[in-house]
C-alpha cells in the first residue's frame, strides 16, 4: 500500500465540494454511508457562520500534506447517549483515495487533536457490521470494540447492525500511531 501523507485542517470555501458530492451522489460516500438525498446548503451556510466549528458536528477537512487538496473530511459530535467527557467520530474519504491508510490516519490525527484540545476521557465510533475495512482502520487507531447495537442505522431500505469502538484516554497515552 502506498504510504499518503495528510494532515487535518479547516475547511476553506473550495473544499465545499466534498459535502456537495456526498449530499448528491449515491456512490460517493461508498456503500455503508449513502442515507438518500439531502441538500448541502446547510453545510455551506454554516461555513460561512463558523467555518464548520462553531457547534456539533464538527468539521475538518482531511487534505494531502503535498499539496493541500481536500481528500475527504473527519468530525465529532456530541451524543445524548454518552454523556458529558465523550465524543462520537466519524470519517469520509473521496472514493479515489480509499484503500491507501488515510482514513486510518486521518481518525488517529483527530483522536491526538481530540485529547489535546479537550476535556473529553471517551472516543467513540459506530460502524456498520459489514463495514470490515472500518473496523480494522479503528483497531489501528487504538479503539477497541464495545458491543453490536442490532437494528441500529437505516440504509439501503433496511436497518443495519453496528458495532460500538471507543478508546479513553489512559489508552491513548500507550496507543501506537498508524
Amino acid at each position: 500500500m502506498e504510504q499518503v501523507d495528510i494532515h487535518i485542517r479547516p475547511f476553506e470555501e473550495p473544499d465545499l465540494w466534498i459535502m456537495d458530492r456526498d449530499a448528491t451522489d449515491p456512490e460517493f460516500g461508498g456503500p455503508f454511508e449513502w442515507v438518500g438525498f439531502r441538500s448541502s446548503h446547510d453545510y455551506r451556510q454554516r461555513w460561512q457562520e463558523d467555518q464548520l466549528l462553531g457547534k456539533s458536528p464538527y468539521n475538518l477537512c482531511v487534505a494531502l500534506q503535498e499539496n493541500d487538496t481536500a481528500v475527504g473530511w473527519v468530525n465529532w459530535r456530541e451524543t445524548d447517549r454518552a454523556g458529558p467527557g465523550s465524543w462520537e467520530i466519524g470519517v469520509l474519504i473521496v472514493p479515489d483515495m480509499r484503500n491507501r491508510g488515510i482514513g486510518t490516519i486521518a481518525q488517529s490525527l483527530l483522536v491526538d487533536y481530540l485529547f489535546a484540545h479537550t476535556t473529553t476521557h471517551r472516543i467513540w465510533a459506530g460502524t456498520e457490521a459489514d463495514n470490515i475495512a472500518e473496523q480494522r482502520a479503528l483497531e489501528r487507531c487504538g479503539f477497541r470494540q464495545e458491543g453490536l447495537l442490532r437494528g441500529h442505522h437505516f440504509r439501503n431500505g433496511e436497518w443495519q447492525d453496528s458495532y460500538v469502538y471507543a478508546i479513553t484516554r489512559p489508552e491513548n497515552a500507550d496507543r501506537s500511531r498508524p
